[in-house]
C-alpha cells in the first residue's frame, strides 16, 4: 500500500482538538509546549477550552492547526513509525503544506508556529474585513469557474482560489466581485454557492502584501530538505530543493490551492491511500471525490492512531 501523509487547512480547527492526544502522550503535550514557547502565548488553552471565536482568528487557527497536526506525527513517532519508510510523498492544504514541511522535517516546529502566526496576521492584515470574500461555487469544474470568475471581477479581484474536488471549486476577491461569480455560477448551472465564513480573500492578489511578509520571513528561516517530496499547493507536483519550496510558500499566498491536482498527482505516482494527521476529516473526505480509488484516513484521537499502526505493522 503505497501512501502520502496530508495536513489539513483552515476550517478544520474545533475548540477541544488535540486535547484527548495531550492527555495520553506527553510527546503531544511537549509539542503543544513548544509552539506556546515559541509564541509566546498560551495557544494549547486556546485549543482546548477556546473561546471559538478567538481560536478561529486566522492568525490561532493556523499555527494551532499546525500543532495538532504535529501531535499526531510525534505520537506516531513515538511508536516507531518513520516517515520516509512509511510514506512516499506529504502535502497539505494551504497552511497545512507547513504542517507537511514540518512533518518531514524541513522546517522546526517552533520555526513553523512562527512563519504560521505572520502567515495569519499578514493574512488577515493585507485586506480590510468586509472588502473580501470566498464562496464555494458547488457543482462546477476547475475551467467553468475561472471563466466565471473572470466575467465577474469587472475590474476588480475574482479568482480560482481552492480546487478542492471535483464540483467544488472556491473563489476568492473583492466581496463585490464575488456576489457577482455567485450570480453568474447560479446562470450556469451551479447545484449552489456558499459564502465561506472567513475574514479574508485567501489565495488571490489581494494577498499580495501578505505574500511580501512572507517572502521577508521566510528569507530568516533555516529550510532543510525533507525527508519525503512536498506537493506543493501551487504547483500541485514534488518539489524536494529548499530553495523551490520558499520561493513556492511565497507563490502559495497569491496562488490557487491546486488539491484535487495534488491528489491525481500522486495517485499517478502509485499511491492509494491518503493518511490525513491531525484535525477534522476534510481531506479525507474529499479523497474519494476527488478519485475513488483513493482511500483516506484521518489520524486524530489516540484511538486512530493505534489502529493506523497495527495496520502498518501488520
Amino acid at each position: 500500500m503505497a501512501r502520502a501523509f496530508v495536513f489539513p487547512g483552515q476550517g478544520s480547527q474545533a475548540v477541544g482538538m488535540g486535547k484527548d492526544l495531550g492527555e495520553a502522550h506527553a510527546v503531544a503535550r511537549a509539542v503543544y509546549q513548544e509552539v506556546d514557547d515559541a509564541l509566546g502565548q498560551n495557544l494549547s488553552g486556546l485549543m482546548f477550552e477556546g473561546p471559538s471565536d478567538d481560536l478561529t482568528l486566522t492568525e490561532n487557527a493556523q499555527p494551532a492547526l499546525m500543532a495538532v497536526s504535529m501531535a499526531v506525527i510525534r505520537v506516531l513517532e513515538s511508536q516507531g513509525f518513520d516517515l520516509k519508510a512509511a510514506g512516499q510523498f506529504v502535502a497539505g492544504h494551504s497552511l497545512g503544506e507547513y504542517s507537511a514541511l514540518c512533518a518531514a522535517g524541513a522546517l522546526s516546529i517552533g520555526d513553523t508556529a512562527r512563519l504560521l502566526k505572520v502567515r495569519g496576521r499578514a493574512m488577515q492584515k493585507a485586506v480590510p474585513v468586509g472588502e473580501g470574500a470566498m464562496a464555494a461555487l458547488l457543482g462546477l469544474d476547475l475551467e467553468q469557474a475561472q471563466e466565471i470568475a473572470a466575467a465577474a471581477a469587472q475590474g476588480e479581484v475574482c479568482q480560482a482560489a481552492n480546487d478542492n474536488a471535483p464540483g467544488q471549486v472556491v473563489v476568492s476577491g473583492a466581496k463585490a466581485a464575488v456576489e457577482r461569480a455567485i450570480a453568474l455560477a447560479a446562470e450556469k448551472g451551479a447545484k449552489r454557492s456558499v459564502l465561506l465564513p472567513v475574514s479574508a480573500p485567501f489565495h488571490c492578489a489581494l494577498m499580495q502584501p501578505a505574500a511580501d511578509a512572507m517572502a521577508e520571513a521566510l528569507a530568516g528561516v533555516t529550510i532543510n530538505a525533507p525527508v519525503v517530496p512536498v506537493v506543493a499547493n501551487v504547483t500541485a507536483s514534488a518539489v524536494t530543493a529548499p530553495d523551490d519550496i520558499r520561493r513556492l510558500l511565497v507563490e502559495q499566498v497569491t496562488g490557487a490551492v491546486r488539491w484535487r491536482e495534488s491528489v491525481l498527482y500522486m495517485k499517478a505516482q502509485g499511491i492509494t491511500t491518503l493518511v490525513e494527521c491531525g484535525a477534522g476529516k476534510v481531506l479525507s473526505g474529499l479523497a474519494k471525490r476527488i478519485d475513488k480509488e483513493v482511500a483516506g484516513v484521518a489520524l486524530n484521537t489516540p484511538a486512530d492512531i493505534d489502529a493506523f499502526l497495527a495496520t502498518l505493522n501488520a
